[in-house]
């Protein structure tokens, strides 16, 4: 099976960032501690944009993404984000190479 990733991107409504924020910190430690088939988790806030974040998820597998959606912390975060969110744009990936990621597969990697 192949490593399925996503880049979510969210628009943040003017003064929400630290109310998203703060739902990101609940809902990551709930990643941490319930998900071990999501294989990385990251939120950042784009230089300059400081009413965006971006996502980058990565899954063991599309079968770990359908798990990951349906854990309690995440549906708490899906039923909340929209009073904090003007927009949302999702790209789904399938890795083909990476380095320095946790549980790629090592004959896919490249350390260039």
């Amino acid at each position: 099976m192949t490593q399925y990733a996503l880049v979510v991107r969210f628009a943040l409504r003017p003064g929400r960032a630290a109310d998203f924020d703060a739902m990101m910190r609940d809902t990551v430690a709930g990643i941490a501690a319930h998900e071990p088939r999501t294989l990385a988790y990251a939120v950042h806030e784009p230089v300059g944009e400081p009413d965006v974040r971006v996502f980058y998820e990565l899954y063991a597998d599309e079968d770990s993404l359908a798990e990951h959606e349906s854990q309690p912390t995440t549906r708490a975060f899906l039923d909340r984000v929209d009073d904090v969110v003007t927009g949302v744009e999702v790209q789904r990936l399938h890795l083909v190479t990476a380095t320095g990621v946790g549980g790629a597969d090592p004959s896919r990697r490249t350390t260039g």
